[in-house]
């Protein structure tokens, strides 16, 4: 690819200071701090999975709770990627993928169409991992939809234990968004829609 796709942007607020860089044409290389450490596994899994170089400090008011800071990487991660796709043309747009992990069963499909909508299909039997709220694992997508502006459908089919719950959907998450954000070698430097424009 002629361009880099690599982006570094930061966010400040009253509630959370982020800085984050993002490589779409990585190998899986990570390096998160959010100060939360099951969802550091997750973004670490989600960088691994679909290939993307991620650099993330982000400190924020965890002693008050993880809300805050859960959802504004949310919010600067779609950001990213949105600012890393540039113009968007030649991408594949769409991704899809079906993830098992043990007893549960991830599927994830998206459009990276600019038009935000999230479709959460995501049940468990208990809501908390250790001090974890797994609730805030849907802000966070609902953050990430609305700064990437992309329709994204989660859902797990089936799964008992928490952990693998949300581990397969970050996973499955990370597998979709690969495809949809790799060029298709056909269609490079063409818009993926016919309407000459997503909107």
């Amino acid at each position: 690819m002629a361009e880099k796709r690599i982006v570094s942007i930061s966010r400040k607020t009253a509630e959370t200071d982020i800085a984050l860089t993002i490589n779409l044409d990585g190998s899986g290389e990570y390096e998160v701090d959010t100060g939360i450490p099951f969802f550091d596994h997750m973004l670490n899994l989600f960088a691994k999975h679909g290939l993307f170089d991620l650099k993330l400090i982000a400190k924020g008011d965890i002693e008050v709770d993880y809300h805050h800071t859960v959802e504004d990487v949310g919010i600067v991660l779609g950001d990213a990627i949105k600012q890393a796709l540039g113009d968007k043309l030649g991408i594949r747009r769409y991704g899809f993928f079906i993830l098992p992990m043990d007893e549960t069963l991830a599927r994830v499909a998206l459009d990276l169409s600019n038009r935000p909508f999230l479709k959460y299909q995501v049940e468990s039997p208990t809501n908390y991992i250790r001090d974890f709220n797994i609730v805030l694992i849907r802000e966070f997508f609902q953050a990430l939809v609305n700064s990437l502006s992309a329709n994204i459908h989660l859902k797990i089919e089936y799964g008992d234990e928490p952990h693998h719950i949300v581990e397969a959907l970050f996973k499955c998450f990370a597998k979709a968004l690969d495809v949809a954000t790799s060029v298709d070698p056909r269609t490079e430097g063409q818009l993926p829609s016919t309407k000459d424009k997503l909107t």
